[in-house]
């Protein structure tokens, strides 16, 4: 399938600090999975914020199918994206039904209510992700695995042709990781780009076409990942020695051996 959205020559740095990174180009395809791993404090998180809209770029750009992000209005980004943060701290007591509907708004008037066709939507987004029992629990008395679902609905409810997920299996259990990785993987196949970043090089290749790697403010590595993530590369971009094994039923594994 086709590209849908692009990365150009991007930098950032904060306002009055030092740069996060520079000179980043990437490619997110429709129907495929790309995730970008990288040590902590490499700016992953900021390349999906400036990927999203949320971030301005000191340098580039990041175009949807052609179009800058920066010049398009902020609804028509939310209905070509939607970013899943790692940490959501709820400002009002909203049940978790009402914060997937919230998923809904760059598809609701500006002084129209959600209408019943948005609920139907949002309840079947918590449906897909196993979630409806929070239906009408308070989101914040919900745990952070809980969130992390709900959010993930919410980015569901929203239709969105791009997913850009933050670590969407940080805060889950085993079992949800699984389920989580399984839906992204069917999201893709059918026709959604999805990026995420991720700690876990076994989950980009079990589960991603294509991997970036970030470090030291620049990127270390992009292509198909059976190519980027091999032994080298991954004892390069963490520091420490890394071997790459094939299982019998062809999946790689990674095992990092500490020094």
């Amino acid at each position: 399938m086709g590209i849908v959205l692009t990365v150009s020559d991007l930098s950032f740095a904060y306002e009055g600090g030092k740069s996060v990174w520079t000179d980043i180009s990437l490619e997110v395809h429709a129907g495929e999975v790309l995730s970008i791993l990288g040590p902590n404090g490499t700016g992953k998180s900021t390349l999906l914020r400036c990927m999203a809209g949320l971030h301005v770029p000191s340098v580039g750009q990041v175009s949807i199918e052609g179009r800058q992000v920066q010049k398009m209005s902020r609804k028509d980004v939310a209905r070509a994206i939607a970013f899943v943060p790692q940490m959501h701290t709820p400002v009002f007591s909203f049940s978790a039904l009402d914060v997937v509907v919230m998923g809904r708004t760059a598809h609701i008037g500006a002084f129209s209510s959600p209408s019943a066709k948005d609920y139907a939507i949002s309840e079947q987004a918590m449906e897909t992700l196993g979630i409806s029992s929070l239906a009408h629990k308070s989101y914040d008395e919900t745990s952070g695995g809980e969130r992390q679902l709900i959010l993930f609905a919410r980015a569901l409810a929203q239709e969105a042709r791009i997913l850009l997920l933050d670590e969407p299996t940080s805060h889950l259990d085993f079992g949800n990781q699984a389920r989580t990785l399984v839906l992204v993987r069917k999201l893709a196949d059918q026709g959604l780009a999805v990026v995420m970043t991720t700690h876990f090089p076994d989950h980009a290749l079990g589960f991603s076409e294509r991997t970036a790697l970030i470090a030291d403010g620049r990127l270390q590595g992009y292509g198909r990942t059976e190519s980027v993530l091999n032994s080298e590369k991954l004892s390069d971009l963490y520091g420490l020695p890394v071997d790459v094994f094939t299982l019998e039923a062809g999946e790689k594994v990674c095992i990092a051996r500490a020094t």
